[in-house]
């Protein structure tokens, strides 16, 4: 019972926000005449119950005027209930989307923001792939959510329709037992009813375990596509190292996951089948048989037994809705579970961010750069980095260097506001822009020009500057293609990647510029003249550079050296 109450509070919190956002007259409009439509044709299928009665009377009387006439009749009828349901349909899909555009955009903001999808990415959450639970997850929860909840309403309306005409319809069942006469009143109710409450008894004991099946076919489904997509991603490496016979056997692994519990889904849903077959099968004959007696008693006549058969069927069947949408119930509890525990994951995310005790990143008028008293850890509690004190100005230029794992990278992500493990306090100037460029630049999808001036729109940025900057960094040859589109990861080698990060750079001309081994990729020559050209443009700059290289120290003034062990320090000496 806590698990149910549990499951009905995880939908209200992931539906509840749209029915109270700024699109909720849209959707609540929506959602009201779609319910109407419901009803009208619940009310429809009530006409067509008592046109039974009427049309296989005249049948059963030969009545060749009230059979055309019944027809005529039927034909409205029939039409009416397919333009309703039409518009339905039509309606029931423009809600969909309207709903499942403003939780996708929603998911997206809350992902996006403070970078919890940073957060969970680098602390290995336990929820995965994020892309597929914003991409598949959310449609089908807005899809199943209002086909199972109308279903619902649809079901109990139709009960509430039928299970009067029912009762009047079955009259008493009379019978003797042990010598005793005894007499049912509306018994055809009493018979749907103990037929649909074996039915789910039943699935609900068969289609259980469909539920934690259908949450691991998703994951599955999920990993296996992401693995195909980082080959994709990574081509140029996995082919340098004929790394493909591996590959194939991560994929191999990952589908047989896959496949493995899609053939639990199979057994488990065959053993449904046989359930929900035979219960649907028996259920065409079963009104009849409960009501011949009545009829070859004489009390009802053909039309009233196909009208007692098809208000059983209604009444049976609205019984039976837990029975007939079990399969698509599991699954919409499966969807349910994996956008709970994904806004949880962010939910949690932002606390350890916004928590009073963490590394803190403060933004003010200061003009400096200011490290007061921090200290980084691992995501795990354990200390990295104690008592770093440090001051950057507007044109300095420090290196930070240390055995691997010191800490030199997290230290950056520190200052960017991507690492709240740790305590102390980090001033960063308000007035003045900050860049980092890590050792594998983004470059994302688009044209070159909108590669250069990412994340700033290209529109300020002249033609001649960008390719001015190109041709600095030794990049003349793209010069001619800003309009074009690649996939540039893989159109340019790791050197010329990091070059075109340098020409985004001086092109958007920052004045703290923070470099993590951002020149790893290129020789040393290409190093000199990177850093060169770098001091050239922006020469009132603040540059802090990470790097293994000990080239590096003759551009820098200053050097940060990190210890290794646990925890590290930091002390600040003079470049020679």
């Amino acid at each position: 019972m806590i698990k149910r109450l549990e499951f009905l509070r995880d939908i209200w919190r992931l539906a509840r926000p749209y029915w109270f956002s700024e699109d909720r007259w849209a959707g609540r409009g929506l959602l009201a005449v779609i319910v109407c439509m419901s009803l009208t044709l619940v009310f429809i299928t009530v006409l067509l119950n008592q046109w039974n009665n009427a049309f296989y009377d005249s049948l059963q009387n030969r009545d060749l005027d009230g059979f055309y006439r019944q027809l005529g009749y039927f034909c409205l009828l029939a039409f009416a209930y397919i333009v309703v349901a039409v518009y339905q349909l039509y309606l029931n899909q423009m809600l969909q989307i309207r709903w499942r555009r403003w939780l996708t955009e929603r998911h997206l903001e809350q992902w996006l923001k403070d970078r919890v999808y940073y957060d969970l990415q680098t602390r290995g959450s336990a929820t995965d792939n994020p892309d597929q639970r914003m991409a598949d997850d959310i449609g089908a929860f807005v899809t199943q959510t209002l086909t199972l909840t109308l279903g619902f309403l649809e079901a109990v309306v139709s009960l509430a329709s039928f299970i009067g005409i029912l009762w009047g319809l079955s009259g008493s069942l009379e019978f003797t037992l042990w010598d005793r006469a005894f007499s049912v009143p509306g018994y055809m109710v009493w018979v749907a009813l103990c037929y649909a409450v074996l039915g789910t008894w039943l699935t609900k004991r068969v289609g259980r375990p469909l539920v934690t099946l259908n949450f691991n076919q998703q994951r599955y489904e999920a990993d296996f596509r992401f693995s195909l997509v980082r080959l994709r991603e990574n081509a140029e490496g996995v082919a340098l190292i004929s790394g493909e016979a591996d590959e194939a056997g991560i994929f191999r692994a990952r589908f047989a996951n896959v496949v493995q519990n899609w053939w639990a889904i199979m057994r488990r849903r065959k053993a449904l089948a046989w359930l929900t077959n035979s219960y649907a099968q028996a259920a065409v004959v079963f009104p009849f048989l409960a009501a011949a007696p009545r009829y070859f008693s004489g009390a009802i006549q053909l039309g009233g037994l196909m009208q007692t058969a098809s208000a059983f069927a209604r009444v049976q069947g609205a019984l039976s809705w837990f029975v007939d949408a079990f399969t698509e119930l599991a699954s919409w509890k499966a969807t349910v579970d994996r956008l709970t525990t994904f806004r949880r994951a962010m939910d949690e995310a932002r606390a350890r961010r916004e928590n009073p005790d963490a590394l803190r990143s403060e933004v003010g008028a200061w003009p400096v750069l200011d490290l007061l008293d921090v200290d980084i850890d691992l995501p795990g509690g354990e200390p990295l980095l104690r008592g770093v004190h440090l001051r950057v100005e507007p044109g300095d230029t420090l290196l930070v260097t240390g055995p691997t794992g010191s800490g030199k990278s997290t230290l950056l992500r520190a200052v960017a506001g991507l690492w709240p493990e740790g305590r102390g306090r980090i001033l960063l100037p308000g007035d003045h822009s900050l860049m980092f460029l890590p050792q594998r630049p983004y470059l994302p999808l688009g044209t070159l020009r909108q590669t250069l001036s990412y994340p700033s729109p290209h529109e300020g940025i002249p033609d001649e500057a960008m390719r001015q900057a190109l041709a600095l960094c030794g990049l003349e040859r793209l010069g001619e293609r800003l309009d074009h589109t690649a996939y540039w990861p893989q159109e340019l080698s790791p050197g010329e990647q990091q070059r075109l990060a340098f020409a985004r750079l001086i092109l958007q001309a920052p004045d703290f510029v923070f470099l993590d081994e951002a020149t790893s990729a290129v020789d040393e020559a290409g190093e000199e003249a990177l850093y060169a050209l770098l001091r050239e443009t922006l020469p009132h700059a603040a540059v802090v550079s990470v790097g293994h290289r000990g080239t590096l120290e003759a551009f820098h003034a200053r050097r940060l050296a990190l210890t290794g062990g646990r925890p590290g320090t930091a002390r600040l000496v003079e470049s020679h």
